[in-house]
């Protein structure tokens, strides 16, 4: 039986309850739990979650900066870096042009060039390249080439005959900027032999058929034809302008 003095005492059973002095000094303790208690719940999770908000909100303050301006010489660590090792330009020839350029006439041909072999399953061995190739080819007089004599004038000075050879055709310029492989097949073998080989010079065949071809359209376009009556008309109002009244061009067989 409990002694009187005893009663108000708590007991093992009985806990004594919270009291109003108390109360305060439990609410304020936020020592960290004692060994073998279980840590808070989120606590880990919390601080991951704190971490990667701070890291988000210097991302976002960063590029805020530079888009406002502040750091102008930010830039991305890993943008894209091209370096060229290309040696300087060495001058081989000059050479003196006397030719007028009368016409020029600006061509597309598409090129459908195909290389296997008989009795091989094109899976296997295969090259087919279909390229866009655009070019252009002048049309020019070529001044030195006239003779002596070619230029006779009359006797009161009033008009004046001119014999010129006849217009030629230039080199083809391939224009690469606006050409272009459209489709490109290989067979297994080829793919092969691409990478152990290589070939930097695998579309050249292309280009140069590429190059008679659109040589071959400028021949059949009337380039020639335009070129002479360009030239004649320059030259009869550089002439007029000069005092003569009648200007007569004429060319030459080429």
């Amino acid at each position: 039986m409990a002694r009187d003095g005893d009663i108000h005492e708590p007991t093992r059973e009985f806990p004594g309850y919270p009291t109003a002095d108390t109360l305060p000094a439990r609410s304020g303790d936020t020592s960290a739990p004692r060994p073998g208690e279980p840590e808070p719940a989120g606590g880990p999770a919390r601080g991951l979650l704190r971490v990667l908000g701070a890291a988000a909100l210097a991302v976002v303050v960063l590029l805020g900066a530079q888009a406002t301006g502040i750091f102008p010489d930010l830039r991305n660590p890993f943008a894209k870096e091209q370096t060229d090792r290309s040696q300087p330009p060495l001058l081989k020839s000059i050479q003196d042009l006397s030719r007028y350029v009368a016409a020029e006439g600006n061509f597309q041909v598409v090129v459908d060039l195909q290389n296997d072999r008989n009795n091989v399953p094109e899976f296997l061995l295969n090259q087919r390249t279909l390229f866009v190739g655009a070019g252009s080819v002048e049309a020019y007089v070529d001044f030195t080439k006239i003779s002596e004599g070619a230029v006779v004038e009359s006797a009161d000075g009033k008009s004046v005959e001119i014999k010129l050879p006849a217009p030629q055709l230039g080199r083809t310029n391939l224009d690469l900027q606006k050409s272009y492989v459209f489709a490109e097949e290989r067979g297994l073998l080829n793919r092969i032999n691409e990478l152990v080989k290589g070939d930097p010079n695998r579309q050249q065949q292309v280009y140069q058929l590429a190059e008679e071809r659109i040589t071959a359209a400028a021949r059949d376009s009337g380039l020639t034809q335009r070129a002479e009556e360009n030239t004649r008309k320059m030259l009869e109002g550089l002439l007029r302008s000069l005092g003569y009244e009648k200007v007569t061009i004429t060319y030459t067989a080429p």
